[in-house]
């Protein structure tokens, strides 16, 4: 040991000592040799030094195909979609499959089959498809998303919200790692009333400051809530809609939860605002909401009011409003078409009503849907509080506590609601 030592000891000091030329150097074999670089330029030194470095692929939206989901039969809007579909814009639309005779069973048998497209989109170097939904209410930048997808090398990955107890059972919840991929997703787990409005399900309550909250925002909202929103590679997608998951019809409830355990799942947090418009009370509190970023209401465009009152409202395009009329807390959808004065005075002189709200009207906490007709003196309040109503025979439906009357319906003059 010792004698090795002072070989290696003098071998040291003699190459201390010398210029060694890097270019034309060759160790002897079975001698350890050490050299000082303080002597060498950048050029040589440089051969030591770099280390490969590998950078994360750019996003490319030339990569990216996406698909907007157009929603269900809409049951929970009811009677908003009795007329209509559910989201205002459309790509996926509730239609007879491939043969003709099949609707679609869920969101994964919708893309499933239209999975001829994508097929084809693959020979085209589409790598990653978006799956979107048309009844959210939300702004994002999309490519953000995908970068994130492929920063993480995922198959799949899962858009996601903070969520609080009041809310949590009406989603997906997932639970995640340190990595942020997802190691459990249960689809609108049931859980246990609280003493308030909420359902606690204490079983998928996780540490949300992994996610970047503060500890007061993660007490506030225990549960990472899936949006609905994914990313898919492309390859991952066909194998599981073709092969590994040809019986599931719904990503979320079905394809999400299998996919967790055989693949790289990941979650990317959007914590800004979104809303989920496919309930009555969604709907009318999302679109109440924008009332609050100006004075008191918002009034569209082509709107007849005559002195009227109008209070945290909306009020949509070809609205008229006669006379001490009094709207609070109300959206009222506007109407296809005008009806001239002439049209109006005769309508009546017939003992009928016109499209719009007439004279001394009082109306509060309501959805007003197109071409409504609201005769004089009617008060709609709901004084007495009831949540659930249908009276489709009297032109309106009360849904979670809030009046809706109905597309084209007809309330009398005197109508107390």
């Amino acid at each position: 040991m010792d004698s090795t030592c002072a070989t290696l000891s003098t071998n040291l000091v003699n190459a201390s000592k010398t210029c060694i030329n890097l270019r034309t150097f060759k160790p002897r074999t079975g001698i350890a040799y050490a050299v000082l670089t303080s002597d060498i330029n950048e050029e040589e030194s440089t051969a030591f030094q770099e280390v490969p470095t590998f950078e994360t692929p750019k996003a490319d939206p030339k990569s990216v195909a996406s698909i907007i989901l157009g929603g269900g039969a809409g049951t929970r809007l009811f009677p908003l979609t009795s007329r209509r579909a559910k989201p205002a814009v459309l790509a996926a639309t509730q239609t007879p499959g491939e043969t003709g005779k099949k609707w679609f069973q869920g969101t994964a048998d919708a893309v499933r089959q239209f999975i001829w497209v994508f097929e084809d989109a693959k020979n085209k170097n589409v790598e990653h498809i978006l799956i979107l939904s048309g009844d959210h209410l939300y702004r994002m930048d999309y490519m953000d998303f995908v970068q994130k997808h492929i920063d993480t090398n995922a198959d799949i990955t899962v858009s996601c919200v903070p969520m609080d107890d009041s809310r949590a059972s009406d989603y997906g919840l997932m639970k995640i790692d340190k990595t942020g991929r997802i190691i459990q997703f249960a689809e609108k787990p049931k859980g246990i009333r609280s003493e308030g409005n909420g359902i606690l399900i204490v079983s998928q309550r996780v540490d949300t400051t992994l996610l970047g909250l503060s500890p007061e925002e993660a007490k506030k909202h225990p549960y990472i809530a899936s949006m609905g929103v994914y990313v898919f590679r492309t390859e991952t997608l066909l194998k599981l809609l073709r092969w590994s998951c040809s019986s599931c019809n719904d990503f979320g409830s079905e394809i999400i939860p299998s996919a967790v355990s055989e693949h790289n799942v990941q979650a990317y947090l959007f914590n800004d605002y979104w809303e989920d418009i496919g309930t009555v009370k969604s709907f009318f509190d999302a679109n109440l909401a924008l009332t609050e970023h100006i004075v008191d209401a918002i009034i569209s465009h082509g709107c007849f009011l005559r002195e009227c009152s109008v209070q945290h409202s909306i009020v949509g395009v070809r609205s008229r409003l006669e006379s001490c009329v009094e709207l609070q807390d109300t959206m009222m959808m506007g109407a296809d078409y005008y009806q001239t004065e002439p049209e109006i005075t005769s309508l009546r002189a017939e003992g009928k009503v016109p499209i719009g709200v007439g004279e001394n009207t009082k109306i509060r906490n309501c959805i007003i849907d197109k071409n409504a007709k609201i005769g004089r003196n009617v008060i709609i309040a709901n004084a007495d509080g009831v949540q659930e109503a249908d009276k489709t025979k009297e032109g309106f439906y009360i849904r979670s506590g809030i009046t809706i009357i109905l597309k084209n319906a007809t309330i009398k003059d005197g109508t107390v609601i």
